[in-house]
Formats: C-alpha cells, structure tokens, sequence
C-alpha cells in the first residue's frame, strides 16, 4: 500500500458513490451505458474470485466487496427499478459488448503468467476492465448534453487508473524492480481511452460550459 494505490481507490470509490448519488436522489440513470456497469460486473466477478479463499487484510477484502456489491447494485437500479430504469438510454447504448468479452477472453488464454483457472480469469478482468469504458465513452458521444455527475463519474474513473498506473511506477522503483507488463500495458491502454474526453472535460470545466464530445 502506499498513497498513490490508496488515491486512486479512494477516486474509484468516489466515481462510483456520484454514480449511486445520481440514481438515487434524481432516480435517473441517463447518459449511463447498462453495457459498461455489466462489464464491471464481470470484471469484479472475476477478478476476485479470491474474495473467500485468500484472505490479505481487512482493507483489501472490504474494497474488493465494495466495488462487486456497488456494481451490481447499479446493474439492478439500471434494470429493475421502476422508475430508474424508465430513464435508460437503450436506443444509445447499442455497443455490442460480445465484441469486447470475446477477445479479450481469448487473449488471456494465450497470454497471461500462469496457465491456471485463477491467473486466466484474473488476466481476463485486466484485458476487460481496459475496454470496458468504450460503451459508455461512445454513449457519451451520442448525447448531446452531459451532465454534470456523469461526466465527473468519468472522470473519477479515468483518473483512478492513470493514479494506478503511478503506483505501479512508484512500487516497481522502491520495491523489487519487477515488470508486471501485463496490468502495465492494459492500465496504460485504458488511461489512453480517456485521453479525449479527459480533454473536453477541462476544457469545459475552464469555459464552465457544458460537456459535449464530437461525434
């Protein structure tokens, strides 16, 4: 542990209690992509699947419930509520996610550390987790406004892998020097995913206009 790795899941924590603040008090999940928290939930699921068999610390195992049971829960707000899911931008949020489970399926077969059931599925959550933006960032491309909670939401997302990549960077100088090429390439592979909308997003936030990306 050290602060750039307690950073960035503090960020992630707090993208994920705006996108809860959002559902919640305005009972509305519009310009939120149902494909992309889906792809979390299969990102969570099978990354800890350690959860009750590899006991770390205490920190460690509340986190890992935390980000599994808030996905979910949002998957169920977008899809069973009532009245959240009235608000669901189905017609938008057309990105067919088979394209991005498959290949990145396959590739953790043939690429990964160890050739186990464990190390597949956890190399598998790393390929995911890269993309799984991608639905929301095209979804966020159709919409002609954005609003406030979702573009910090994104935001908060896209900096908490950027301050995991510092981490890594950081641990590989002051601890054993060991690459880890497979979640440094993937972390840097998502972090470039938000290069743009990272750049409208200031850029708005300077202007204090309204978030729009081009199509």
């Amino acid at each position: 542990m050290n602060a750039f790795r307690l950073a960035g899941d503090m960020t992630h924590l707090l993208s994920i209690v705006l996108l809860l603040l959002k559902i919640r008090t305005r009972k509305s999940c519009a310009g939120i992509s149902l494909k992309t928290q889906e792809l979390y939930v299969v990102v969570f699921a099978t990354r800890y699947l350690d959860l009750f068999t590899k006991y770390i610390s205490f920190y460690n195992t509340v986190m890992k419930l935390v980000f599994l049971g808030s996905s979910i829960g949002i998957v169920w707000y977008m899809r069973y509520h009532k009245v959240v899911k009235q608000t669901y931008n189905r017609e938008d949020d057309t990105f067919r996610y088979l394209f991005l489970v498959v290949p990145c399926f396959v590739l953790a077969l043939f690429v990964n550390r160890e050739f186990t059931p464990t190390e597949v599925l956890w190399t598998f959550s790393l390929y995911l987790e890269a993309v799984a933006i991608l639905p929301q960032l095209v979804l966020l491309q159709r919409s002609r406004n954005i609003d406030n909670l979702t573009g910090n939401y994104v935001f908060l997302l896209g900096a908490y892998r950027a301050l995991y990549l510092i981490n890594w960077i950081y641990r590989f100088f002051v601890e054993n020097h060991q690459f880890r090429w497979i979640p440094w390439l993937s972390g840097i592979l998502q972090t470039a995913m938000y290069t743009d909308f990272f750049y409208y997003y200031i850029r708005s936030w300077q202007n204090r206009e309204t978030l729009k990306l081009p199509a």
